[in-house]
């Protein structure tokens, strides 16, 4: 795997990884923990995993971690390991809690000068997500958020070929995420993670947009760089009883011209997991699909398709940096996931050594990316609700 680090001086040690959330039966705190440590370089010391301290000791427990570091409130969690001395504190916490608690813990892990790593979408609400930017600036501490596909090798490999002008001017993007697994109501049976997505109070205005449809919208913003100027969004619940929609297709239009459309689902049936991408220029096309990862299609306007393979020398940095196995052993989600964390333990790595992370190392979605998407979601749900065609969905640093 091509490093891209400094390689002068290193830490000598693990970075220390503390979790809120994630506990027994929570499918992405898992995710989480592996991805953190594949490389290496990070041992997970503490957590409060659960919303009760018996469940969270036992998840400890099954995590093998010292009981005096198991903790019964994301709240004590901070309090007692911003107390410990500096070769026992933690460098870092990831928060992997639903949507709603994300803003409280976030907030009170820069306060106690505590790095994060957040899951999405980082807020349920564009004031707080610019409370967070404020903190970040203020503390100038490493904020990472999960968006976990722009990880992907070919992923990179696609944003080099934009920014390369290999496509020449993009004209047009198509993005989607279907999914099938809320196309019954599931959660009147108790499925907890359908439970608190279908619930305002958990999970904010939004459930379908706010879980995949800000993957597809990150995903493409990463690849071709564009900024929405506007958008026409229909959202739509088609299981009855639910509060919050399980369907939404969105019309974008780009700055600069371009046009998109982004539709996620999941009530699509027999979809699975079908994030892909389109990306078509003036000089070629690009297309990618999640659930086949490993290549990347380029069609040129002039010339056979090709098809880019993953692990393969031809590639850009960053597309050689995310890959760890050579070419023809398949890489697929927990490693993506990994070099999210790759990217933001190494640019702690830079913090703590004192010195700048490189541009490869920096390549990680952001607290402003978390906010741009908290920013869409709204966009989308105003739009959603309007009775106009187009609602104007520019990004306003400051507000």
């Amino acid at each position: 795997m091509v490093s891209g680090k400094v390689e002068e001086r290193k830490l000598d040690r693990k970075l220390r990884m503390g979790m809120v959330g994630g506990g027994r039966d929570a499918f992405i705190g898992a995710v989480h923990r592996r991805a953190a440590m594949l490389d290496g370089g990070v041992e997970l010391v503490a957590g409060a995993f659960s919303s009760t301290r018996e469940k969270s000791k036992l998840s400890g427990r099954d995590l093998y971690l010292s009981d005096d570091r198991v903790y019964g409130s994301w709240q004590e969690l901070i309090e007692q390991e911003a107390k410990r001395p500096p070769e026992q504190r933690l460098d870092f916490i990831s928060i992997v809690t639903p949507n709603h608690t994300h803003y409280a813990i976030a907030r009170a892990c820069l306060e106690a000068g505590f790095h994060v790593v957040c899951d999405k979408p980082m807020t349920t609400n564009l004031a707080d997500a610019r409370a967070l930017i404020a903190a970040v600036e203020r503390t100038g501490l490493v904020f990472a958020v999960t968006h976990n596909y722009s990880g992907y090798p070919m992923v990179r490999q696609a944003r080099f070929m934009v920014q390369q002008g290999q496509l020449g001017r993009v004209q047009k993007v198509v993005v989607e995420y279907p999914q099938s697994w809320l196309l019954t109501k599931i959660e009147d049976a108790g499925q907890k993670q359908a439970v608190w997505r279908q619930d305002p109070q958990r999970a904010g205005i939004s459930s379908c947009m706010a879980d995949i449809g800000v993957h597809a919208e990150q995903l493409a913003r990463y690849i071709t760089g564009l900024e929405i100027e506007e958008l026409c969004a229909d959202l739509t619940t088609f299981v009855p009883g639910r509060l919050l929609e399980d369907d939404g297709s969105v019309l974008i239009h780009y700055v600069g011209g371009a046009r998109g459309i982004l539709y996620a689902s999941q009530i699509s049936t027999g979809a699975e997991n079908g994030l892909a991408i389109r990306v078509y220029g003036t000089q070629g096309a690009i297309e990618w699909h999640q659930e086949e990862p490993n290549h990347l299609h380029f069609r040129p306007a002039e010339g056979p398709e090709q098809v880019l393979k993953r692990g393969n020398g031809y590639l850009c940095p960053a597309a050689q940096r995310a890959s760890r196995l050579p070419s023809g052993h398949p890489e697929a989600f927990i490693e993506a996931f990994a070099n999210i964390y790759l990217n933001v333990t190494d640019t702690i790595r830079a913090r703590l050594l004192g010195r700048e992370p490189t541009e490869l190392e920096a390549d990680f979605p952001t607290v402003y990316d978390g906010a741009l998407g908290v920013h869409f979601i709204e966009k989308v749900v105003e739009s959603a609700r309007s009775n106009q065609k187009w609602t104007p969905a520019r990004w306003v640093p400051q507000a």
